[in-house]
């Protein structure tokens, strides 16, 4: 035993700093994205209009919408006849040390400034995405509904990694404010803004499962959360479970650029089930593949999707499918010949110039991706297209066609050969016999 005057200065303050770690590593789920990931790209990860939560609370850019949101707690005040918030106020410190251990990183702002964001940020959530359903309950003059900007850069910012709350503090709020009307439920609320707002942005074609079976708001962690736990469920029930996660490890190799796979006379179809655009399938030599609309928000979407997955194991968020499609997508584009070739099958949309961006944005994005090596959503896919393209029959048969049967003059310069082959073939052979008649008279 060391005496008191003999203990290491070093291991004394080891010691203090591992009694004061917390033990609670595991409730956190509410992240800063790392560095490797934002020096790419900071942008991607930065609001434009609305902070949520702690991390991007107070910056100078972002005060108009802290003003609105004084506003829409306001008008939910004079909705429910409430003059003070004082009941609200007493139900956020009651989750105030909950709601704080969500976060990984450090919070800067004190024990009152984060109660009144956890009320300011749940109120307007809550009561945007009534609003957006409930058109009954819009104020006439809020901008967030008469200026078409604004709603596809909120529901941008609300997709960040970083720019979340943790789902309970919206579901006490909304339990605390709740209306006599059939739509009005939390995560029913939330989806329906999600869907019709990103088709608004010209995300796509993006639809979601509401026969959510399984999925309460005990499980979710917060709004980008709940998008993502929606969308896997929605996928495996597109497609069974096991080709996509089964008990073994399946291994995939990676397919060919689009236009090589064309070459080898795989066909490509816009798919037209309105489906969520993760969701392709190969069957008979095509590959059948949702729309996908390339934006200036695509790559934002991307990043903080994967950043996502990236921070979560995937037994506690599902299908890793963001980071899987888009290893899909790499695989399929190469160069701007690939992004031609899939605008003109409708499969993509670029909205953006020239086939080149499309090409470049996807090599900036792919830098933060690791492939998966298992439990790959498009194993089955990629074995399937990777079988086929092997198969020396299809090579030929494709070859053959390209080369020599690409139009319809070809086709009939080679149907003229044949007929004047058989014509020749006939002459010759009646010459012959009539050559040996003659002998024999």
């Amino acid at each position: 035993m060391l005496s008191s005057a003999s203990v290491d200065p070093v291991f004394l303050r080891l010691d203090e700093k591992l009694t004061h770690l917390s033990g609670t590593d595991s409730e956190c789920y509410i992240y800063k994205v790392h560095d490797r990931l934002r020096w790419q790209n900071e942008k991607s990860y930065e609001p434009e209009m609305m902070a949520i939560g702690p991390y991007h609370h107070g910056k100078e850019n972002l005060q108009w919408m802290e003003e609105h949101k004084l506003q829409y707690l306001r008008l939910l005040l004079k909705r429910r006849n409430e003059t003070s918030v004082d009941r609200y106020i007493v139900a956020m410190r009651d989750l105030q040390e909950r709601a704080l251990r969500c976060y990984a990183n450090s919070v800067w702002l004190n024990k009152d400034e984060f109660v009144k964001m956890m009320l300011l940020d749940s109120c307007f959530l809550v009561e945007l995405f009534r609003k957006f359903t409930i058109t009954s309950m819009r104020d006439r003059n809020d901008p967030l509904f008469k200026i078409d900007w604004i709603l596809p850069t909120l529901w941008r910012d609300s997709l960040l990694f970083e720019n979340q709350l943790p789902f309970f503090v919206l579901v006490e709020l909304f339990n605390m404010t709740k209306v006599l009307d059939p739509h009005d439920n939390i995560t029913d609320l939330a989806i329906r803004y999600h869907h019709c707002v990103s088709q608004y942005a010209s995300l796509g074609p993006v639809k979601i499962l509401y026969a959510y079976n399984g999925i309460s708001t005990c499980g979710v962690k917060h709004f980008l959360g709940l998008v993502h736990q929606i969308t896997s469920f929605s996928l495996s029930k597109s497609v069974p479970l096991t080709s996509a996660v089964g008990d073994k490890i399946k291994k995939w190799e990676h397919i060919q650029c689009a236009t090589e796979l064309h070459e080898i006379g795989i066909k490509f179809k816009k798919s037209n089930c309105g489906t969520i655009f993760y969701n392709v399938k190969f069957k008979n030599e095509v590959l059948d593949i949702p729309t996908l609309v390339i934006h200036e928000k695509i790559e934002c979407l991307f990043r903080n999707g994967i950043a996502y997955e990236q921070h979560h194991l995937e037994e506690d968020i599902g299908l890793k499918y963001t980071t899987d499609y888009f290893t899909f997508l790499c695989c399929l584009i190469n160069s701007s010949q690939d992004v031609s070739l899939l605008c003109r099958y409708g499969i993509l949309k670029n909205m953006l110039g020239g086939d080149e961006v499309v090409v470049s944005i996807l090599n900036k994005i792919s830098t933060c991706v690791v492939a998966p090596r298992d439990n790959f959503y498009y194993s089955q896919v990629f074995d399937d297209v990777s079988r086929y393209s092997k198969q020396c029959r299809n090579i030929w048969t494709t070859m053959l066609r390209r080369d020599y049967f690409n139009s319809p003059w070809t086709v009939i310069s080679f149907l003229g050969a044949i007929m004047l082959l058989l014509l020749t073939l006939t002459q010759t052979v009646f010459s012959i016999l009539a050559y040996f008649c003659n002998r024999g008279c």
